[in-house]
């Protein structure tokens, strides 16, 4: 019985300290400070976590066709995705340096991702990163979809085709 007194008074401890720390302010919101190791692994396993649990769409037949992959990369280009992101022989723009977390690089990440993961995030953008919901801003899901396609494509996407389907 005293253990689990001891147990219990800990946790309360435990508890208020953090919420001293964090509302306290104590804990650095800077975008100019990397984040701590054991906050950076709590917000990708909860990003992850929560981007399974929602996304639940599945891609529509025919959604990577090579004009719907072309169509995407135009969408990409023209939407701002390589502002953050870059692309085949567009470099990333300075200010998303400044970013925390720092935008993915997605020729690495999309093969990681599932289509219906990467359409999740398209619309609904991720919540305290510069990730926008371009479901909010008017982006219809077949236009979604059509990006998914070209970053499922991305890694092997050469920078002359980028050039010639984004005019």
């Amino acid at each position: 019985m005293r253990l689990l007194s001891l147990i219990g008074l800990l946790a309360i401890v435990v508890g208020v300290a953090a919420l001293v720390f964090f509302f306290g302010g104590f804990f650095n919101v800077s975008a100019r400070n990397e984040e701590p190791a054991p906050v950076k692994w709590a917000l990708i396993k909860v990003r992850t976590a929560a981007v399974d649990r929602y996304a639940t769409d599945n891609p529509p037949s025919g959604y990577d066709a090579q004009d719907k992959v072309q169509a995407g990369a135009k969408a990409y280009s023209a939407r701002g995705c390589t502002n953050c992101h870059g692309g085949p022989g567009v470099e990333w723009q300075k200010f998303s340096e400044g970013l925390r977390p720092d935008p993915p690089d997605l020729t690495k990440v999309v093969k990681e991702r599932e289509p219906r993961h990467l359409f999740w995030v398209v619309k609904n953008g991720i919540n305290m990163t510069g990730m926008p919901s371009f479901g909010a801003t008017g982006m219809e899901d077949p236009e979604i979809w059509s990006v998914v396609a070209f970053l499922k494509k991305l890694p092997d996407v050469k920078e002359e085709d980028f050039k010639k389907w984004v005019q």
